[in-house]
């Protein structure tokens, strides 16, 4: 699809306030205003730039926070960073082998090239047409690639590490002058790049050159400038003010602390340090979960306040008791959701954004969240062991304290977000009633009200789908969010919710939890009134049982979703995997049909990362139920 319809932006005005027209029309006048100063590359964009007569880079590791580093971690890090300098790197689920020397302009999926010199806000970057899969070309220049680089420098200090970081910031930096190209379409890109080039600075802070790469190189204060005045200028506003505004405003605060050589820096640092600490409180639930109710957004927004709240705090600006308060539930909340395995729920959406990268990505990145949440915040008593890290142990080396009163017990049940978690043994079953997603778009929720997930020690059964994809395969995008790609109930062939677009929901289905306990979880939720879906699951010992139930006679299909390691004789009704094994007993009154990867009709996927889909076993079973006649599953583990 080369651009959005025409609905399309009617339905995203209709889900915006006044004050958030009033806001955008602002920021619309502004980006007209502002063409005149747009930099083209090449173009002599030497200007005079209000600096401080001292620029010095204050916050530094201590000498021994490289020697603390774990053998396997620091053997992780300087392979991964080998392999980048030989120009490889997986990116979002696409193998590059060009990043020697990259194009930052093309997109390796349609090999699609935009155009450097347009002025950005001319530029439509939804446009695939023009820019390619946009999130493809973005990812690499949020440089964590080359943090990643530097964190090898400073455990070996072997300059081709070094080298190719400044290689590749100059080159970023010459291309992509004040507003020219797609690299300036997006805050949460900009925000996200000052925390990686903050990172670098620090730990290449013993490098001979380092000054010459940063406090002595005008292209460098001129980024740093541009990108400080942009994030003070464009701010995500109401049906959008969700972690975009919180990478925005956690960007500009760290880089206003790190690098405070410009006259409005305190300014800057002020005003986004208060942003910050409003938008992670009305982002947050007073549980810690995330209100965007996609799990690893949490994450994300997690370690975001986490890098800012330590920035400030190196910098002599402290945020506020409250908000570390805050951080330290978000990283309770997370302690206390994962499965045996330290895997995390997989509800709604998931690109696996990252914050800083300096051990190697890999597929589950909670281990190493919760982690760095024990480096900076302390462990309580119940939280699960996890292994060191790099990333730990260097940012652990900035903390100068601990947080206390955390819960004595670890919870199961968080009434805010409608997540519960049945445990027992190595049994685990996330069932979800929350609200749908946050703010009026909603922008990464999925139609999975009253879905369920279980996993057997760590082993997905019933799986949730994952996400695939954001952008270009539209297809794919509606099926992995879809009701019938969810463990969960089907009516009448409708969604539960109804989008409007890519990250756009027009109506959302809000659960409530009726009942809960240790082994029984009860809820409902409104998507389909006035039919009531209500489901209760039990788990009694390794027997869990899930009764359905409508208070209207009509057609309905119920999915469960098996995880691509297990393996279904539905004839038997035998589940196998590599571990283990279970008999599930399927309602008689519906007709069961097995699919696996199956296109017509999309069914039968899961996507276990970003970019990537494998096959699996999906079990559909079609008929009609009759009102208040539970349709009851039974898996005996």
């Amino acid at each position: 699809m080369s651009r959005q319809p025409l609905g399309w932006y009617v339905r995203r005005l209709r889900r915006m306030s006044p004050t958030e027209l009033i806001q955008r029309t602002s920021d619309a006048g502004r980006r007209t205003a502002w063409a005149y100063q747009q930099v083209r590359p090449g173009q002599d964009g030497k200007l005079t730039l209000p600096l401080r007569r001292e620029r010095t880079f204050s916050t530094t590791l201590p000498l021994q926070a490289a020697c603390s580093v774990p053998e396997d971690a620091r053997k992780a890090v300087i392979q991964q960073a080998d392999a980048i300098l030989a120009g490889n790197l997986e990116v979002l689920g696409v193998d590059r082998t060009d990043l020697k020397a990259p194009d930052w302009f093309r997109d390796p999926v349609t090999g699609r090239r935009s155009d450097p010199t347009q002025y950005v806000f001319k530029l439509n970057h939804r446009n695939e047409q023009a820019v390619g899969n946009i999130k493809q070309v973005w990812e690499l220049s949020r440089h964590h690639h080359l943090t990643q680089l530097a964190a090898a420098w400073y455990l070996t200090h072997d300059d081709r590490y070094a080298e190719r970081v400044a290689d590749h910031l100059n080159d970023w930096w010459r291309a992509n002058p004040f507003l020219s190209g797609v690299h300036w379409a997006s805050g949460i890109e900009i925000g996200l790049r000052l925390i990686s080039w903050t990172w670098i600075r620090r730990l290449l802070n013993d490098w001979p050159d380092i000054t010459d790469l940063f406090e002595h190189n005008e292209l460098a204060l001129q980024q740093l400038y541009w990108h400080q005045r942009y994030l003070a200028a464009f701010q995500s506003h109401g049906s959008s003010a969700n972690n975009h505004v919180i990478a925005e405003a956690a960007g500009q605060l760290v880089g206003a602390c790190a690098f405070p050589w410009f006259t409005r820096s305190d300014r800057w640092r002020a005003n986004a340090a208060a942003l910050l600490e409003k938008q992670l409180d009305a982002n947050t639930f007073p549980s810690g979960l995330n209100r965007e109710l996609a799990t690893d957004y949490h994450r994300f927004v997690s370690e975001l306040g986490l890098y800012a709240a330590l920035e400030a705090d190196n910098a002599g600006h402290p945020l506020s008791q409250d908000t570390w308060a805050l951080l330290t539930r978000t990283l309770d909340a997370a302690a206390a959701i994962v499965d045996d395995r330290l895997r995390p729920p997989r509800q709604g959406d998931d690109d696996e954004g990252m914050v800083l990268v300096l051990d190697p990505p890999d597929a589950s990145t909670w281990s190493a969240y919760l982690s760095l949440g024990a480096a900076v915040v302390g462990k309580a008593p119940w939280w699960p062991d996890t292994p060191r890290t790099a990333t730990s142990v260097i940012v652990g080396a900035l903390v100068h304290g601990q947080q206390p009163d955390r819960p004595t017990e670890r919870p199961s049940h968080f009434r805010d977000a409608g997540l519960t978690i049945l445990r027992h043994k190595d049994i685990w079953c996330r069932a979800d009633a929350g609200p749908h997603g946050f703010l009026s778009i909603a922008a990464h929720a999925h139609s999975d009200a009253l879905s369920l997930e279980v996993r057997v020690d760590g082993v997905d059964i019933l799986a949730d789908p994952g996400t695939y994809c954001y952008h270009g395969e539209e297809d794919w995008r509606d099926y992995f969010r879809s009701t019938i790609a969810h463990n969960t109930v089907e009516v009448a062939h409708t969604e539960q919710s109804t989008w409007g677009g890519p990250f756009l929901w027009l109506r959302g289905a809000n659960g409530n939890v009726l009942h809960h306990s240790p082994t029984t979880w009860q809820a409902e939720h409104d998507g389909y009134a006035p039919v009531t879906h209500r489901r209760t699951a039990t788990l009694d010992d390794t027997v869990l049982r899930i009764e359905d139930t409508l208070d209207t006679t009509t057609d309905v299909r119920i999915a469960w979703h098996l995880g691509p390691e297990v393996d279904v004789d539905l004839a038997t009704g035998r589940l196998e995997w590599p571990t283990g094994s279970a008999v599930v007993e399927l309602p008689t009154e519906l007709t069961w049909t097995t699919y696996r990867g199956s296109t017509d009709p999309l069914l039968g996927w899961y996507s276990p990362r970003f970019g990537h889909k494998v096959p699996t076993t999906t079990l559909i079973g079609e008929g009609t139920l009759t009102a208040g006649s539970p349709a009851v599953s039974t898996f005996r583990f």
